[in-house]
């Protein structure tokens, strides 16, 4: 048995299907890990989901920020962008059960040697720590509330983690951390306007604060590129801004890849 993680899909359902045929994926054998932003600025969001969804155990998929856009929209919370193309899977016949299959999915995972989660830990947060903070979610959209905490979830305030942190607070900075998260301070006091990779004066990427067991799979940042190194793998090649879908086997950390056509202008998040 094998195990991949797959970078950003966004949508791009062709490319997914390639990819998982160049390494020849065995769904009675093989494991498959995305991590995160399965859907939105690709064609095919709906096959993406359906698709996912259907694989059942040999999936694992933690939720990125387009996910949660997809979620908040779904639920009526927030408001369709122009660049938003997942209006297939709102338009479903099955769009309520795919939302609450995706709802239910984890914002971080840990097994074995790898801990995968969409954009990134604050410096001040184990491996350990940081997935008992990814429950606090996982139960808060899991929930009665769910609708309530949805309401309260977006925002950029405040900017820092502190253990002392409660209520929306608390729930707002781990998902911010977890799905949006690229520059922050050695103080953990995160950066949400650059998107390149040029850090603004006092700040650095998430990933240099950090000296861990587990290596840490993540995608989210198509600017960074791909980036393999003993302690990470960021997996966003930026598929859908016509780089490449990326997957990693973690057992040998064997690379595979397939180009993608680009259905957006390069640039965007």
């Amino acid at each position: 048995m094998s195990t991949y993680a797959i970078g950003d899909v966004q949508g791009c359902f062709d490319e997914l299907k390639q990819l998982l045929g160049q390494f020849h994926f065995g769904k009675d054998k093989d494991r498959l890990w995305f991590v995160g932003d399965l859907v939105n600025r690709g064609p095919k969001s709906l096959e993406v989901l359906r698709f996912v969804r259907d694989l059942e155990e040999r999936a694992i998929v933690v939720l990125g920020n387009h996910d949660l856009h997809l979620i908040t929209q779904h639920e009526g919370f927030e408001r369709t962008r122009k660049d938003d193309t997942f209006a297939d899977v709102l338009g479903a016949r099955d769009a309520k059960e795919l939302v609450q299959w995706l709802r239910m999915r984890p914002l971080m995972h840990v097994e074995g040697g790898n801990a995968m989660v969409h954009a990134g830990l604050l410096p001040q947060w184990s491996v350990q720590g940081a997935q008992r903070l990814a429950g606090e979610v996982s139960a808060a959209l899991s929930g009665t509330g769910y609708r309530e905490f949805l309401k309260n979830m977006y925002g950029s305030k405040p900017d820092e983690w502190s253990d002392a942190l409660t209520g929306w607070d608390r729930l707002r900075v781990i998902v911010n951390a977890m799905t949006r998260l690229r520059f922050c301070t050695r103080q953990g006091k995160m950066e949400f306007h650059a998107k390149g990779t040029t850090p603004p004066p006092g700040y650095a990427p998430w990933f240099t604060f950090r000296s861990d067991e587990q290596a840490i799979v993540c995608g989210h940042w198509s600017a960074l590129g791909l980036k393999v190194t003993d302690e990470l793998a960021a997996l966003d090649s930026g598929c859908v801004w016509g780089g490449k879908l990326s997957a990693l086997r973690l057992e040998d950390r064997a690379l595979f890849q397939v180009p993608c056509a680009g259905y957006q202008a390069a640039g965007g998040e």
